[in-house]
């Protein structure tokens, strides 16, 4: 080695910088290594990559299968919609044919099955809730009725006033509208 005396450029010992620490080989293999290699980042990526599709793929089969349900309810529904209306008109046709059955019969007896068999038309109609529309002396309704003429008569204009035939309503919803006759004022 040169004598630094000698070297006019030369810096002495005790005033040359020393190395920083973090270049020491021995110090940068004993710290952690913070930062994850790409190739661990992108395993990892894959890894949360493949786990939201397999979630996807199965909220989609989930999807599907309440589709499917929902479609085969909705089937059977309009298929046996009429069910409990059908079981609670048997009974109304076994009387009539019981009826029908009898051969020696009176007038009478006639009517009084009749009338038990219409009270058991009228409770299917009940429990079907299928409402009877008999609107005589109400207000003429173009929603619930249909007017076949108008005639003259003492009651308010737009009264009804003769009900040639009853109106039916499916929980609240028109089925067949009552027949009317409706009145209108004098002189018109």
């Amino acid at each position: 080695m040169q004598d630094p005396s000698q070297n006019p450029n030369a810096i002495p010992e005790t005033e040359q910088p020393s190395a920083p620490a973090a270049a020491a080989p021995d110090t940068a293999e004993s710290k952690p290594d913070t930062m994850p290699s790409l190739e661990e980042s992108l395993r990892q990526a894959e890894l949360k990559a493949a786990e939201h599709h397999d979630a996807w793929l199965r909220a989609k089969a989930e999807t599907e299968n309440v589709r499917r349900r929902a479609q085969e309810d909705i089937a059977k529904a309009g298929k046996f919609a009429a069910e409990k209306f059908a079981g609670a008109m048997l009974p109304v046709k076994d009387s009539l044919e019981a009826a029908l059955a009898v051969e020696n019969q009176t007038l009478e007896n006639l009517r009084e099955g009749v009338e038990l068999t219409l009270k058991q038309l009228v409770a299917a109609f009940e429990s079907a809730n299928l409402a009877e529309e008999n609107p005589l002396g109400q207000k003429f309704d173009p929603n619930k009725h249909q007017a076949i003429s108008t005639v003259e008569a003492d009651a308010e204009p737009n009264t009804v006033v003769t009900v040639l035939q009853k109106g039916y309503l499916l929980n609240e919803r028109v089925i067949r509208p009552a027949l009317v006759m409706v009145a209108k004022a004098k002189g018109q």
